[in-house]
């Protein structure tokens, strides 16, 4: 089983933590003002981590697929 990074984008308030910290994971939609997964697999699972401890509305999560 491997473990997928997801957003609920219908709770992100835009903050852009998670982008700054991990870019190659993370994009940025200025349009609607949310946080994006561009990599749901092959991150570092570290950068990951911090994001989902960074994000003031816990809205990062791992999903097992």
């Amino acid at each position: 089983m491997s473990k997928k990074v997801y957003i609920e984008t219908e709770d992100c308030i835009g903050c852009e933590n998670c982008v700054e910290l991990c870019p190659e994971v993370f994009g940025f939609d200025a349009q609607e003002n949310v946080a994006f997964v561009i990599m749901e697999e092959g991150g570092s699972e570290e950068c990951i981590d911090e994001a989902i401890e960074d994000c003031p509305v816990q809205c990062i999560l791992w999903k097992d697929e």
